[in-house]
């Protein structure tokens, strides 16, 4: 069995633009979204401050990425909108 840190997928919306929101995929969550709000991520920096809407972690690195992937594809974002934000 591995053990492997868990990989998270996350949603933030901006606070200062709700209608601004970015999906991303971390081992270490806690020092990502610090690292967002600090403005060290180009993506971002401009639109903070940041607020987590959704967090899921998947133990399967390859599954994470996949999700992530989705989740930033046409079919993902809307899917995202109608069941994170209705």
């Amino acid at each position: 069995m591995s053990h492997a840190p868990k990989r998270s997928v996350y949603i933030l919306r901006s606070v200062k633009d709700p209608a601004r929101s970015y999906v991303g995929l971390t081992a270490d969550i806690i020092s990502r979204i610090a690292a967002h709000n600090a403005g060290a991520c180009p993506q971002t920096a401009r639109h903070g401050p940041w607020r987590v809407v959704v967090l899921l972690q998947f133990a399967d690195e390859h599954r994470a990425a996949h999700f992530e992937k989705y989740l930033k594809s046409s079919s993902g974002r809307d899917f995202a909108q109608a069941h994170f934000f209705a």
